[in-house]
């Protein structure tokens, strides 16, 4: 019989055994994405050193001692004083290949696939991986960073698509509707999928710093670090592509034997079902939807300025409480594991509310947003010796905790408000925007000069008005989700719109 996509995932189970094994997959592969995004915390520390300069002001040359226990560039290429700046230009350039990553795999994926860019940018994140391990100077070092940061940000935008494509539309969040067996509701708490992204990636930062803990020497700790990948990317062979991807490109007789593949992994018997064609199929003679196609479309071209905004200022915010969180004294590793580890609160937090009708993900997003924001500004009157409970460290760490949270959203939020055909380009492109926070952010606190609360005001006037501006996109909460361009302005998928939110008012 003649069948929709969602009835197909009916048919075929919206998150059984199948599913579980594929996102599961997906999203461990988070631990890894982690050790290579803070993997310039620990391979670039700074221990305290010595400088003998009488010696060399006697004409000898001048030697430095290093009083730590680890090594790291620093200590191999002496990245101290004038030269202390190429720590940080390492950093940035990883967060410059990350943008230039976000840019080219999310519309790359829309045209060629999900899978095949997967594996391909998880192949090459490998590689210049095993290269940072190995390198024999500072100028490779840096170059190798980069071309990570293009692949590794690239993969992991694409993987977290695939997660979410492999399910019904019920399980794009941990907790599904009212009629869901409620059997599966204590799994999805453990284990789904863009909440639990974000949530592993949190814990990769407490695994890096373990292994970082283990392992004293930075080129063993990379090595150690970047072999995780390997292990994912002979896994990843038995994924299948996305057959959300392959409906909405027409490719029926493909996307029916990826849901079969489904069904039988879940258990149930060979599905007697014809997918029928895509409203939004595209002609042979069509081009594919690109990025263009977010500025053409009047409903997409502010949705798209909004979440480009919000994405920059989650960003902004997470690193500028980061850096301020991290003049905490004390332990290297434990510091970084508490960095990843005080996130974790926050996803228990946003699945309670994104799931309530009475907050959503608008208003849950709005609210986190403006919490961090509150949080950047009272920092600013707090003292360092103010006590436990009152310290701006501890308030910073909780700034942390919520934009992290608004963060997590934002995946789900973005990937509801695009249609398939365009929803690797859109979070390809809010991602982009997401970089520049990243990028900016460390130049924030060098604004002290001019008062010590400046760069807290910075913080926490751009959580405020990202919060504000939330306010301006429309609720997803138990909507239905457009596969094509066409369908956002199709009679029959407004009234079901509006069905939908009579239904649960």
């Amino acid at each position: 019989m003649a069948a929709g996509l969602e009835e197909a995932f009916g048919a075929a189970g919206e998150f059984g055994g199948a599913q579980r094994r594929l996102t599961a997959l997906l999203v461990l592969l988070q631990v890894y994405v982690a050790c290579q995004s803070v993997l310039i915390v620990l391979v670039g520390a700074v221990p305290q050193y010595r400088v003998e300069r009488a010696a060399a002001a006697a004409g000898g040359a001048q030697r430095v001692h290093f009083l730590s226990n680890f090594t790291s560039i620093v200590t191999e290429w002496y990245l101290i004083e004038q030269e202390a700046y190429k720590v940080s230009l390492a950093s940035s350039l990883f967060f410059a290949g990350l943008l230039i990553g976000n840019i080219t795999f999310g519309p790359l994926s829309d045209k060629l696939g999900r899978k095949p860019v997967y594996i391909s940018g998880l192949f090459f994140d490998i590689v210049f991986g095993y290269v940072t391990a190995l390198a024999p100077n500072y100028g490779i070092f840096a170059v190798s960073r980069f071309l990570v940061g293009i692949v590794n940000g690239g993969m992991a935008l694409v993987s977290f698509v695939l997660t979410q494509e492999y399910v019904g539309k019920s399980f794009w969040s941990f907790t599904g509707p009212a009629q869901t067996d409620r059997r599966d509701a204590r799994f999805l708490l453990l284990l789904t999928l863009g909440s639990l992204t974000n949530l592993t990636f949190a814990v990769g930062i407490a695994v890096y710093a373990l292994l970082g803990y283990y392992v004293r020497e930075w080129r063993y700790l990379a090595l150690v670090s970047n072999t995780l990948g390997v292990i994912f990317f002979l896994l990843s062979f038995m994924l299948p592509e996305s057959p959300r991807w392959l409906y909405s490109q027409g490719k029926t007789a493909e996307a029916e034997d990826v849901m079969q593949y489904i069904a039988l992994g879940n258990g149930k018997e060979r599905l007697n079902l014809k997918l029928k064609p895509s409203a939004g199929t595209l002609r042979k003679d069509e081009p594919p939807p690109g990025i263009l196609h977010l500025i053409k479309h009047p409903v997409l071209r502010w949705r798209t300025v909004i979440l480009m905004y919000i994405w920059y200022v989650c960003s902004f915010v997470y690193y500028g409480l980061t850096l301020n969180a991290g003049e905490l004294g004390g332990n290297l590793y434990l510091n970084v594991a508490l960095y990843g580890l005080v996130e974790v609160p926050a996803f228990p937090l946003c699945i309670f509310f994104i799931e309530k009708s009475w907050s959503g993900r608008r208003r849950t997003m709005m609210w986190f947003l403006m919490f961090a924001g509150f949080a950047c500004i009272f920092t600013m009157f707090l003292q360092k010796n103010s006590g436990l409970l009152l310290s701006p460290t501890l308030l910073a760490l909780c700034g942390k905790m919520m934009v992290s949270a608004a963060f997590n959203i934002a995946y789900i939020y973005t990937s509801e408000l695009y249609p398939t055909v365009l929803r690797n380009a859109g979070l390809g492109v809010c991602s982009m925007s997401c970089r520049f926070g990243g990028i900016l952010a460390p130049f924030v606190p060098t604004m002290k000069s001019l008062s010590p609360s400046v760069p807290f005001v910075v913080f926490g006037i751009s959580g405020l008005s990202a919060g504000f501006l939330t306010l301006f996109l429309p609720e997803t909460l138990n909507k239905p989700i457009a596969e094509s361009i066409d369908e956002l302005q199709s009679l029959k998928y407004r009234v079901l719109k509006n069905e939908k939110a009579e239904q649960t008012s």
